[in-house]
């Protein structure tokens, strides 16, 4: 019953913040991938310009411009796979050591706790770097599949796989960018649950900040507005 004794040491308002951290994490991915049909996500939008990427693949030659796109993609994923890397080593040495994070909350007039608070407060926040590696480490895997796929695609547009090999392109690179996005998502929320370390108020109020900030880039930005827009009709033009 040991490993239960740590877990007294937090207060109630502790485990209402830990529990809305992981409520508004699942919810706000949730949101963002199954929005109304009305209302779509930027990631919804998104999915359809990659679709239609894929399509405009099928005859454009030649194909250099989709080769430095996908290969963009990957190393963006790479690079947010390393930074998580980092972090997660770094946090990994103030769990060994929590003394520079005591020596903050004091400076901060924080309430001092025993060490072993500390190091579970960091754990979430590690935990949930963990989870984002591995989704860059998927995604980029996704975006090298897609990318052998879109070099399968026929050059002949007439070709009866052409449209198929496009098909299965695009969805992978749809997968890949889900992944992707689903990383970032997790990474603010280790950033959030960073906070927790200032007491569970500025866990919630970070919290709340990262939905908030989240749901209007998703649903109210001006970017959205962008891919909104309809082109006009060429027939209808003079």
């Amino acid at each position: 019953m040991t490993w239960i004794a740590p877990l007294t040491l937090f207060s109630a308002l502790d485990y209402a913040a830990f529990a809305l951290l992981l409520l508004a994490w699942i919810g706000i991915g949730w949101r963002i991938e199954n929005p109304s049909p009305s209302r779509p996500s930027v990631a919804e939008l998104m999915a359809d310009f990659r679709r239609e990427w894929m399509r405009q693949l099928v005859t454009r030659q030649p194909r250099i411009f989709d080769a430095n796109l996908i290969g963009n993609l990957r190393q963006s994923t790479a690079f947010f796979a390393s930074a998580a890397m980092i972090a997660l080593g770094s946090g990994m040495a103030l769990i060994r050591n929590p003394g520079p994070v005591e020596g903050l909350a004091s400076d901060l007039a924080i309430a001092p706790s025993p060490p072993v608070v500390w190091e579970l407060k960091l754990l979430l926040a590690l935990l949930l770097l963990t989870s984002a590696f591995l989704k860059f480490v998927w995604a980029n895997r996704l975006f090298g599949y897609c990318s052998v796929v879109m070099g399968a695609v026929p050059n002949n547009a007439q070709d009866p796989l052409a449209a198929p090999r496009a098909d299965q392109a695009a969805e992978l690179c749809i997968s890949a960018a889900r992944s992707f996005n689903r990383g970032l998502r997790t990474t603010y929320f280790a950033l959030a649950a960073a906070t927790w370390l200032m007491g569970p108020i500025a866990l919630i109020a970070a919290t709340m900040l990262t939905v908030g900030m989240l749901y209007r880039r998703e649903f109210g930005s001006s970017s959205r507005e962008v891919l909104m827009q309809v082109p006009p009709d060429l027939a209808d033009r003079p």
